[in-house]
């Protein structure tokens, strides 16, 4: 293969200065033999300075990333230098810089995926070649630390991230029971609201609706319950079996009126309730599941589903 040394087209066909046929592209003619191959060639370093610089590059971007999440843990009242002082003791301690890599390797989890793909395909490929020909390229040694840093950069920010995977998921699930407690309060607030109004608690979730709802909170913590979690109690009240004395001067009864003043009445009224709220998973019946009874919210997985009193079904009490 010949190559142009003026228009650089590469060309199969060789070119003498004898046969008179120049560049195909360019025209351009040899004017003489071409110069003969060196006695001594020196390698190329410039494969091996790629992949230091690359991986230098890289280790030095992960460590200003983790500099920085350190430096913003610290007392924001004082100057980073006098900050920086007094967080001396702590500073040096091994878990506190455990924290700012782990805040770094989130920050830089989205760039890390193209790096791997990059590091592994062009990066591999110039390490074997200059591994290949030991005579073209210098800097076996240097290249090969150059190319283990490249690779250590994904990797470690995937140990970083994968330790930090289980903390993680239980805030999260400790931020969805948060927001299932908040709409649970809620819904206790509004039944105490409902009580005041109408001396009683709600037969189901939807009677709720009734209440005055200003700011929407009311629905929205509604739209997150499901009606069947919730179970309201009563207290059945009878009324006296005895007869009031009869006043002085009053008519007799008739014997029918008799025997219906003889049974005891009663009244329903729903006094407490029990509320099954979802729990992480936002699925009821599970292992989960949360239990809100007055007010106090517990696991269902600890306590007994019963209430202190009688437990009425709402569908069969005529309110």
């Amino acid at each position: 293969m010949t190559i142009c040394p003026c228009c650089g087209i590469k060309s199969e066909t060789v070119i003498s200065h004898t046969s008179g046929d120049g560049c195909g592209s360019c025209g351009a003619r040899p004017v003489g033999e071409p110069l003969p191959r060196p006695e001594r060639e020196l390698p190329s370093f410039g494969r091996s300075l790629i992949l230091v610089v690359t991986g230098s590059l890289l280790m030095l971007l992960f460590l200003v990333q983790t500099v920085s999440s350190f430096t913003q843990k610290l007392p924001a009242s004082k100057t980073t230098k006098e900050a920086f002082y007094t967080a001396g003791v702590s500073a040096f301690e091994f878990w506190m810089w455990v924290g700012a890599a782990q805040t770094a390797a989130w920050r830089l989890k989205w760039i890390a995926i193209p790096i791997t793909v990059l590091v592994l395909l062009a990066g591999g490929r110039l390490y074997r070649s200059i591994k290949g020909s030991p005579t073209r390229f210098c800097g076996l040694r240097y290249a090969r630390r150059g190319y283990g840093a490249a690779a250590a950069f994904p990797l470690l920010i995937l140990i970083l991230i994968g330790i930090t995977v289980p903390e993680r998921l239980r805030q999260r699930n400790l931020g969805i029971e948060a927001g299932i407690n908040a709409a649970g309060y809620r819904v206790d607030r509004a039944f105490d609201e409902y009580k005041k109004e109408f001396e009683t608690l709600p037969s189901n979730l939807s009677d709720l609706r009734r209440l005055p709802d200003p700011d929407g909170s009311l629905s929205a913590a509604l739209n997150q319950l499901e009606a069947k979690g919730y179970k309201p109690g009563a207290e059945l009240a009878a009324a006296p079996s005895k007869k009031p004395r009869p006043l002085r001067g009053a008519a007799i009864l008739n014997a029918s009126s008799d025997s219906a003043d003889d049974a005891p009445t009663e009244r329903i009224s729903f006094t407490n309730y029990e509320l099954q709220l979802p729990g992480p998973d936002k699925l009821l019946d599970t292992e989960d599941d949360l239990i809100m009874r007055d007010g106090l919210i517990t696991k269902a997985s600890e306590t007994t589903r019963r209430l202190g009193n009688t437990t009425v079904n709402p569908q069969t009490v005529k309110r």
